[in-house]
């Protein structure tokens, strides 16, 4: 159960009272867990945040799929976010990741062989999470595999996944009762 209970019209800040409507209409009802469920507390941030999250995430983003579903579990790795590491670590299975690359990560093991880009990935985004900077071969491998745009989408892929870990273990947002992956080990 989250610290702060789930936001109601009357409970959001008055003059975002329209855009806590909206994303409601959208999502077909106040969402109970999760980022959102913290953020749709202050409506307009939530919306702004959807907006990003959807190119982030979608076909308008340079990155493939498993790049993407990568960036977003080794953020929740990095993170401690349990529940950005059972709503992606599936799908970042489905997109093309191995099993033992992805319960590797889940339990802080050497992993396995990795292709190019899992490798620049997983380079750029722990040095860029432990050190808060990107050694120059770091960024040199990541740059020439997926070019400026790419790499300015994977930066902030990972920045935007921080925000919402950031969102669920601030407020103690839970897990769902339907786990599909096991928990992370923190």
């Amino acid at each position: 159960m989250s610290r702060i209970p789930t936001a109601s019209r009357d409970s959001v800040p008055q003059d975002q009272v329209a855009a806590f409507d909206e994303m409601v209409r959208q999502r077909g009802s106040v969402p109970d867990i999760g980022p959102i469920s913290v953020m749709i507390n202050v409506p307009e941030l939530a919306k702004r945040g959807e907006q990003f999250r959807a190119y982030i995430r979608g076909d308008e983003s340079s990155l493939p799929a498993n790049v993407r579903e990568l960036a977003m579990i080794l953020t929740a790795r990095e993170m401690d976010c349990q529940f950005i590491w059972n709503a992606h670590a599936t799908f970042a299975r489905q997109s093309g990741l191995s099993d033992e690359l992805v319960d590797n990560l889940r339990e802080k093991k050497d992993l396995p062989s990795l292709s190019a880009e899992e490798s620049a990935v997983v380079e750029y985004g722990r040095e860029l999470f432990r050190t808060r900077r990107v050694s120059q071969p770091h960024y040199d491998a990541a740059h020439a595999l997926f070019g400026t745009r790419g790499l300015v989408e994977l930066t902030n892929l990972m920045g935007y996944y921080s925000n919402l870990a950031f969102n669920i273990n601030a407020f103690d947002v839970g897990l769902p009762d339907n786990l599909t992956e096991k928990p992370l080990p923190v």
